[in-house]
This record gives structure tokens, sequence and C-alpha cells, in this order.
């Protein structure tokens, strides 16, 4: 995106919000797209404010929208998908990175140090890129079975692999021999 969005820390109020209202021109909706690997990308908007909690830590939160176009899964054919989400985060002054070499974040962990700036643009593109369908399918689209084995082999099929095929095919068996 062409505009610079980012919000210095030291020149927020404490005492009221500071509001935003992102929507991209044709030209950031374009490199939004490309980033994300979207076929297209509509009616983005990001708005809300970032305000100060209590006298070091600072929130922001917002409404994103947006209409995003991607392949489907199955045929590859466009899915249109539209994306309306709240967007929090929460910036601490003393927010500590753990110390186990792993570790686990909880889902829906919305905290982050707290820098010398707060990009809502960069938090936009962020929330979209997490809201996305990871497997949008296109109403309707069923993958066709397909089996793959040795030449001259039985290719293995769903109804093989589930737990009582085999059992139910021994039974079926012994029933013949009685």
């Amino acid at each position: 995106m062409t505009t610079n969005t980012s919000l210095r820390v030291a020149d927020l109020p404490q005492n009221a919000p500071t509001p935003f209202d992102l929507r991209p021109d044709s030209k950031g909706l374009d490199a939004i797209k490309t980033e994300l690997g979207l076929l297209g990308l509509r009616k983005l908007s990001f708005v809300g404010d970032v305000r100060a909690q209590g006298k070091r830590d600072w929130i922001l939160a917002g409404k994103l929208g947006a209409t995003v176009i991607q392949p489907c899964v199955v045929t590859l054919e466009p899915v249109t998908t539209r994306i309306d989400i709240p967007v929090s985060r929460v910036y601490l002054k003393d927010w500590q990175n753990p110390d186990e070499p792993e570790f686990e974040i909880p889902e829906g962990d919305e905290t982050e140090a707290l820098g010398a700036e707060i990009d809502p643009a960069s938090v936009m593109v962020e929330a979209l890129s997490l809201a996305l369908p990871q497997y949008p399918r296109k109403d309707g689209a069923e993958l066709e079975q397909a089996g793959y084995t040795e030449p001259g082999k039985q290719a293995m099929t769903d109804e093989d692999a589930k737990p009582f095929a085999g059992l139910a095919n021994l039974r079926d068996a012994l029933k013949k021999d009685e």
C-alpha cells in the first residue's frame, strides 16, 4: 500500500481513542491480492481505533470487511467469500517472549510486544490472511475417487479403508463356507 498508516505510540493521546478508517485504492487492493495469492479482492475496509489501556499498553480494535475470490480446491473455479470479522490486538509494553524453545500459543491470543509504532494496515492484511477460507470449495464440487496402485493389483478404495470393512468381508466369506 502506498500510504503510511503507522501511528507513533509516543504521539497517541492517552485520554482519547485514535480512529482509523482504511479502504485501500485499486493499487493497494492489487498489492494485497498478490501478497495473499488471491484471484480477486474487493470492498476491503478496516475501521476502528487505537486506545490506551492503562498507562503503558494499547488496544487496537476494529472491524474488517472484504470480498475475496480464491480458486476452488477441487475444480480451481473462482469461489467468492464475504468476510466480516472483529479484529483486536493488545500491545503490551512489558510483553515477554517465552523462554521455552517450544511453546504453544493459545488460540485467539491477540497480544503482542509494544513497539514504537502501531500499524493498522499491517494488522488489516494479517487479519485478512488469517480469516481466508483454507479450503474454498465451489457449491456441489466433489472429488472423484482416484485409485493408485502397482500394475496387476487392485487399488484400495475408501470403502476398504473403513475399520470394519475387512471384518465384514471375513464374516461374509465365513457364511459362504457354512
